[in-house]
């Protein structure tokens, strides 16, 4: 009883970050956010069905190209911007022109149109995303900082889960472009909570007066904070491991769940379910992990996520369930230390290019292992789990020889 008591209290662990009234608001407005995403998307896939079955796998595919393109280009300045000028500003500003973007898909009527729109989307959540993830080490208390990370990413590995299905559901009372109003209104009350917020405990003060860099200078800076800690930079290169799987279960469940196993459509949600439950008890309880640079919780969870997946292609549904679990507990693990050294060890004035740098870099490895997923999912359609597991393994032993810091490596943030 008394080891469950622990299990159950050490999920909620991040539930504590809730108790900061400014993280609470800016959380659940992310929260409200994420939830009218997972209604874009659901959206965004009935339209273009609705311009030809045979083109809505093209323009579904060319508008996710779109939308990592976005983050990659934009979010360096945005970790600038976030470090330069008022936070709640570019929260609110790029908030609300999301909300008009939105407001306009219902009326689009050419692909171009669905293109132009998703690729503004982004480029504005290349904006907000970074300065969302730069705030929270600036309102939480170091003691919950872990937590609070922990409770943003399990809340978006639930709405991964949750959100379509929810949005599925309206989807059929409504229509395919009724369900952007819906998406409307998400923003309309995330917006109130945004505005709500008291914008200078967002902000960086710094102690002394900084001279102002160039742009370029900034985001070159950001990048070299980022890769220059050995700590920051393991765990990145992990998350590179970790995309790589991450890709082949995004890209090539679908298929082997329809067609390998002879599945329905069910099956294949009830699959990916699993893979978001796994994900998302690992993002509550993945606190486990005390140290300084993480290093049980990213090689725990790449060694997990790559073990999980190679063995795919040759069990039964009910086994694949139980391995697409384990998967998302791997995944989880291998993602969220980045973002918390982040706020541990770079130096408050800096933090906004860092986060903006890591968004970037960390899509720049979807965009990578996209590629390679549909690449072992077209050439070896019986294997291509196999493969996948066994490069994401391979690539973990060379980021141990390569990237691992030593034992004493530890940069902490200035004060």
């Amino acid at each position: 009883m008394k080891t469950i008591q622990r299990v159950f209290s050490r999920l909620l662990e991040p539930l504590q970050a809730l108790r900061n009234r400014v993280f609470a608001r800016l959380y659940f407005a992310q929260t409200i956010s994420l939830l009218g995403d997972a209604f874009t998307w659901v959206g965004l896939a009935l339209l273009a069905y609705q311009f030809g079955r045979e083109r809505s796998a093209v323009i579904l595919s060319t508008a996710l190209t779109l939308r990592v393109t976005a983050f990659i280009i934009f979010s360096p300045f945005a970790g600038v911007l976030a470090d330069r000028i008022d936070r709640k500003k570019i929260l609110y500003i790029t908030h609300f022109l999301r909300m008009g973007i939105v407001g306009c898909l219902p009326f689009v009527n050419a692909e171009w149109q669905i293109y132009g729109l998703v690729f503004l989307l982004n480029v504005f959540n290349a904006f907000f995303t970074p300065t969302y993830k730069a705030i929270i080490p600036q309102v939480v208390d170091k003691a919950y900082y872990r937590e609070a990370i922990g409770l943003s990413t399990a809340t978006f590995q639930l709405l991964g889960v949750l959100g379509p299905g929810l949005a599925g559901i309206l989807a059929v009372w409504l229509g395919a472009r009724d369900i952007f109003l819906v998406d409307a209104v998400t923003f309309v009350l995330a917006g109130i909570l945004i505005l709500g917020l008291p914008g200078a405990q967002l902000n960086y003060t710094p102690a002394t007066t900084e001279k102002l860099l160039s742009t370029w200078v900034d985001v070159v800076n950001g990048a070299r904070l980022l890769f220059g800690n050995p700590l920051i930079r393991f765990a990145l290169a992990i998350e590179f491991v970790s995309a790589i799987a991450g890709a082949q279960i995004l890209v090539n469940t679908v298929g082997h769940v329809k067609d390998g196993l002879g599945l329905t459509d069910a099956a294949y949600g009830w699959v990916m379910t699993a893979f978001g439950i796994g994900a998302t008890v690992a993002a509550f309880g993945g606190g486990f992990d005390k140290t300084t640079s993480r290093r049980a919780s990213l090689i725990g969870g790449a060694l997990l996520l790559g073990l999980a997946i190679t063995g795919a292609n040759f069990i039964g549904y009910s086994f694949l369930l139980v391995l697409w679990v384990l998967a998302g507990l791997g995944q989880s693990l291998a993602e969220i230390p980045s973002e918390t050294l982040i706020g541990e060890q770079i130096e408050g004035s800096q933090q906004g290019k860092v986060f903006g740098s890591h968004f970037a870099f960390s899509h720049l490895w979807w965009a990578i292992a996209y590629p390679i997923a549909g690449f072992t999912g077209s050439q070896f359609p019986g294997q291509n789990f196999l493969y996948g597991g066994l490069l994401t393994l391979v690539l973990l032993v060379i980021a141990l020889i390569v990237f691992r810091p030593k034992p004493t490596a530890h940069i902490a943030k200035a004060p």
